[in-house]
């Protein structure tokens, strides 16, 4: 175990911490001991060592008091932690320290250790006794206070300790008394008398509940009857809570420290009527906690104390006597199993200090104090304590003469003498029971008082206990004769130059070394003057009576190394060294190289491992993988002797990682890291096309075409270079890359010829070269002036007004002409028409054109005395006006007949038609009669008999029809043949009515906080108009308020009403025939709503209004919190 169970005690003059220190192994599972530490004042300090050589990390320590209390949130002035790290023994070391400790600081404490897979812990408690000394002829009980534990209360350092008295007689019963109405009726200065006497072991933590639940008593309105505010119950049995609910269907939750409880077979949850009832069954220590019964928003607290039985001895001690070295048990027998007493000695508390001589056991009930060899000091009177009984017995121990033992070596003689108290007595001699029998070697003599036994020549098998006998009496006198023997190793590289041991890394090595020597002699292993005594962990020694065996679980490289072992007894001593040589397979070279990279090929070079594993290393092997692959392929079966390999048939444009393994004859090594990313391509093919496009004076504009193949590496630019004829030096022409497929070349000498080449560029490099075959002579070449007129210029360009000109004219000519553009002779103005020029064109802009735009445009080109000149006609045309002087000349018939005159305005366009429409005065629904009619006269047939028409002409051309239309004057009527009817004359009925109010408004009370609505109907002729008053107040310009009037229900909004809102309201209805209206009072009260609710729903619960008609409707509203439920 981590923690050995042991208790020290610190007196108020020991001012140096007194330590229970132990070492901690990599954590095994969780383990449990219990250590008791009894402190009168002082500082004490807790140590716990974690053994370190088997971790990866620094393992997490935690200290706690209690159950839960973390104690690093308590690190002040009276508290502190440390923690260190041994690195030579591989040893953490974490302290818990406590200064000037009082009696606050008594309680349990535990310790727990925990890595990533490993989990211990160790528990202890911590007394802290008063200084003043107890009466020595008066019994007393210790008894510690439990912590409040999941209360706001819980983890504090307040312990308290009380002193009960009790007499040797037996325990009289008391009948049952309510201690918490005692506490609640008394006042404060009787609280110490009442605990004293009624043997109140948690004063403190009471009172502190019985304070709260004085807080708590208020009236409620979800219990009828609420949980008392403290149960007791024996530790095994059963208790109920019972609470009454108001609301027979209400869901109640049981709470233990705050936490729900579950239902299991020790909790069982009843609900009969208005009551509901947790049951506990079986009570334990555990389920002395806080308890709440929660219903709604509401709770119910209360305590409930376990109280554990006295714990009585059923069977007292019994009175000893014995010899001196005889071994002594006391046993007693207690009520409880596993229950915790108290030993002592002359009223002295034998503790686990002394377990060199005491030895404590518990089988069951019963209860052991061993002594195993006596001595006179330890006779006395023996006491055992319970809290529930004491028990004393005397122990006598008688002293007896002795026999020395004896310790020879081999042949030499051995004496045993024993001295008796008459001369007369006699007696036997006995070896390991059996009686001696005199020979040649072996003598007994008896003269006087003396007896004595002579053993020659000593041999080991004279080694064994001798014992007296004397006649008439009941005990014997025993001696041992213990034969030395030299150590002695025995192993067959004695002699020899220190034998090698090999082991491979990971395997375990287990070397058994036999050995011999009387007494048994003390091994000692070391490495490097490094002691090996650990009898636990990977690297361990197990030592045995006639062998040791050394032991490395899973042999690592730095267990190699030198051993000796050396062993020791009172004769002599013997040593042996032997040689551990641990093998592995080799480490993991470093990451491959790549270089010359091809198109589906590259090669591969690394270095050999750091380390070869001990063996020499045999051959490599080699993967390779896709990037984003998770697959790696090997590339040769047959292991590789060089540090190069030539990687072949791989995919162009694919990125690659290579790895390398080494191998040697134990085994493969981890693979390396992998190599940096890698593509296998190839350079582009040469650039097509290259061609001169231009040259002047200092520049030559040079234009080709991307190569025929780019390949998967891509293509990052072009590189331009020039020659001098007659020299071999390519000068750049740019600066880096272009990507363009054209360059002008800059800055050139006037007169030098001068050779052109390019390459295309990517990852794998340059292409080869592109070249002109004939040298360029840097000198501006003369060319006539020439405008290149596009073919849909040389007819008129029509463009419809607003619409953008933009004309582009190209042109050559060299040096760079100079270009002039009219209109109808006159010059351009600037800022209506834009002109942009360049080397190769000419640009005409307008942004939106006009009529005056229309006209010829020439443009000139001249260089020096040559001339070119084009012309280009634009015309502008927008929509027409329309027609004028239409009228009706005749109708006749079904027939009607019409004419006009041609539009004043043509739009700059020729008048291609017209468009004749007719309407029907009663409908004025406008048809088309003809379209695209191109004469200024018409005849429309078909009108129908007895309708009167008009007519409206549109004029049309390119750009459509004219916005207006000429339209008749008077309408052509077709008349009926016949008799005609005259309709009868009926005189109009009046539909119109005063306002009435079909539905009253209604007295309400609502709510504040809670939009509401106030409702009514009325009927009318014409609509009337409603308005809205408070109190004879005009409401309509108060946005507080929103009016609706929706098919004769009128209803007035109010947006979360105060009590300052309520009143007397009126609507009134107002029309041309009359007034009406209504008054209703409206009553705001304060937030008071029922709710009622469960998990996921909430109910609101409002009255509803007594009287709906069928000719309103009113809605309710309840708005909450933006989320609205309305109910018709």
């Amino acid at each position: 175990h981590p923690f050995p169970e042991k208790s020290e005690t610190v007196t108020p003059a020991e001012a140096a911490p007194a330590p229970a220190a132990s070492e901690l192994p990599a954590p095994p599972a969780e383990s449990s001991q219990n250590t008791e530490v009894n402190l009168y004042s002082g500082n004490i300090t807790f140590t716990a060592k974690v053994a370190g050589e088997s971790l990866l990390k620094k393992p997490s320590v935690k200290w706690f008091k209690g159950k839960w209390m973390d104690l690093a949130s308590k690190v002040g002035q009276h508290l502190q932690l440390h923690d260190s790290y041994d690195r030579n023994n591989k040893v953490y070391t974490f302290e818990l320290e406590i200064i000037e400790a009082n009696m606050t600081f008594a309680g349990g404490y535990r310790c727990e250790v925990s890595t990533k897979d490993k989990f211990d812990s160790s528990n202890f408690n911590l007394t802290v006794n008063v200084s003043f000394p107890f009466p020595s002829k008066t019994n007393y009980i210790f008894l510690l206070l439990r912590s409040t534990e999941g209360h706001d209360e819980a983890g504090e350092l307040n312990f308290s300790a009380l002193l009960k008295k009790r007499g040797d007689g037996k325990t009289e019963s008391q009948p049952d008394v309510d201690v918490w109405e005692i506490l609640r009726k008394a006042p404060p200065s009787e609280y110490e008398k009442i605990a004293f006497q009624y043997g109140i072991t948690d004063l403190r933590g009471m009172l502190k509940r019985l304070k709260r639940i004085k807080k708590e008593e208020k009236k409620s309105t979800a219990f009828l009857k609420k949980l008392d505010p403290a149960y007791q119950v024996d530790k095994g049995q059963k208790i109920k809570l019972m609470v009454e609910v108001a609301n027979p269907d209400a869901d109640v939750k049981w709470l233990k420290n705050g936490q729900e409880i579950q239902v299991s077979g020790r909790y069982i949850f009843e609900a009969v009527g208005n009551k509901r009832i947790l049951t506990i069954n079986h009570c334990s220590l555990a389920d002395d906690a806080a308890y709440e019964c929660v219903v709604g928003e509401e709770k119910s607290f209360t305590e409930l104390f376990v109280k554990e039985p006295p714990i009585l001895i059923t069977r007292p001690l019994e009175d000893q006597m014995v010899m001196v070295g005889e071994r002594v048990e006391f046993e007693c027998e207690v009520s409880e199993e596993g229950a915790t007493v108290k030993w002592e000695k002359d009223g002295v508390e034998l503790t686990r200090e002394e377990t060199f001589k005491y030895r404590f056991k518990k089988d069951g009930k019963k209860q052991y104090l061993i002594i195993n060899e006596s001595t006179k000091e330890d006779s006395g009177h023996y006491t055992v304590k319970t809290n529930g009984g004491v028990s004393v017995a005397e122990l006598i121990v008688q002293g007896k003469h002795s026999i020395a033992d004896l310790t020879v070596k081999a042949r030499d003689q051995a004496v045993f003498k024993c001295e008796v108290s008459d001369e007369n007595v006699k007696g036997i001699w006995l070896k390991n029971g059996k009686e001696v029998v005199p020979d040649e070697r072996i003598k007994i003599s008896h003269i006087g008082r003396i007896h004595k036994l002579t053993i020659e020549d000593v041999t080991p098998g004279d080694e064994a206990d001798y014992s007296f006998i004397p006649q008439g009496f009941a005990y014997n006198l025993s001696a041992k004769l213990q034969f030395l023997e030299p150590p002695k190793i025995h192993l067959d590289c004695l002699g020899q130059s220190p034998d090698t041991i090999v082991v491979v890394a990971g395997n375990k090595l287990r070397l058994d070394v036999p050995i011999s020597g009387d007494p048994t002699p003390t091994v000692i292993w070391q490495k490097v003057n490094k002691l090996l005594f650990e009898s636990e962990g990977r690297v361990r020694v197990e030592k045995h009576e006639d062998h040791c065996v050394f032991i490395i679980e899973g042999a690592e490289k730095e267990d190699e190394g030198v051993y000796r072992v050396i062993v020791k007894n009172p004769v002599g001593e013997d040593k042996a060294d032997i040689t551990v040589k641990v093998i592995d397979v080799p480490d993991p070279p470093e990451a491959p190289k790549i270089s010359n990279i091809g198109e589906d090929y590259c090669t591969v070079q690394w270095q050999p491992p750091k380390y070869d594993g001990g063996q020499p290393v045999l051959g490599y092997i080699l993967e390779r993988k896709k990037k984003k692959s998770y697959r790696w392929m090997r590339l040769n079966f047959d292991l590789l002797k060089e540090l190069t390999y030539e990687a072949k048939r791989m995919i162009e444009g694919v990125v690659y990682e290579m790895r390398i393994y080494a191998v040697n004859s134990i085994g493969m090594s981890r693979p390396s890291p992998a190599s940096q990313p890698f593509m296998p391509i190839a350079p582009p093919s040469e650039p097509t096309h290259f061609t001169v496009e231009d040259v002047s004076d200092s520049t030559v504009a040079l234009k080709w075409r991307p190569p025929e193949r780019i390949g998967a590496g891509g293509l990052d630019g072009y590189i331009v270079e020039y020659c001098k004829e007659g020299s071999t030096e390519w000068i750049p022409a740019l600066p880096g890359l272009t990507e363009r497929t054209s360059a002008l070349i800059k800055d050139l000498v006037t007169g030098d010829k001068l050779h052109f080449r390019i390459k295309a560029i990517n990852l794998a490099g340059e292409s080869g070269a592109a070249i002109i075959k004939e040298p360029i002579t840097v000198q501006e070449i003369l060319q006539r002036p020439k405008i290149w007129l596009p073919r849909h210029l040389r007819q008129t360009l029509v463009k419809k007004v607003g619409e953008t000109i933009n004309i582009v004219i190209p042109f050559q000519g060299k040096p760079r002409p100079k270009i002039t553009w009219t209109k109808d002779g006159q010059s351009l103005d600037a800022k209506d028409v834009g002109i942009r020029n360049s080397n190769t064109d000419t640009i005409l802009f307008i942004r939106k054109a006009e009529l005056h735009h229309s006209g010829a445009y020439e443009i000139t080109l001249q260089i020096e005395n040559m001339t070119d000149k084009v012309a280009i006609t634009i015309q502008i045309i927008d929509k027409p006006g329309p027609p004028q002087n239409i009228k009706l000349t005749d109708v006749w018939g079904f027939n009607a007949a019409l004419e006009w005159t041609p539009p004043q305005d043509d739009g700059n366009a020729q008048i291609l038609g017209y468009t004749v429409q007719k309407a029907d005065k009663k409908t004025m629904e406008w048809y088309t009669v003809f379209d695209h009619y191109r004469r200024t006269n018409c005849v429309v047939s078909e009108l129908i008999m007895g309708n009167e028409y008009f007519f409206r002409v549109f004029s049309e051309n390119l750009c459509g029809l004219s916005e207006t239309a000429a339209t008749t004057k008077n309408p052509a009527y077709i008349q009926k043949t016949g008799t005609t009817y005259k309709p009868p004359c009926y005189k109009e009925h009046d539909f119109s009515e005063p306002p009435k109010f079909t539905h009253p408004l209604v007295n309400r009370s609502v709510i504040a906080g809670y939009n509401t609505t106030l409702s009514c109907a009325v009927r009318g002729i014409p609509k009337p108009k409603i308005y809205w008053y408070k109190n004879k107040v005009d409401l309509s310009g108060d946005a507080k308020y929103r009016m609706f009037s929706k098919q004769g229900v009128l209803t007035l909004e109010i947006r979360k009403p105060t009590p300052f809102d309520g009143g007397f309201y009126t609507c009134k209805a107002v029309n041309e025939c009359g007034e009406a209206e209504i008054e209703c009072k409206l009553d705001v009260r304060g937030n008071r709503m029922s709710i009622m609710h469960n998990t996921n729903t909430i109910c609101l619960q409002y009255s509803k209004p007594e009287d709906i008609s069928t000719q309103g409707l009113i809605f309710h509203s309840v708005l909450n919190q933006g989320l609205a439920h309305s109910t018709p």
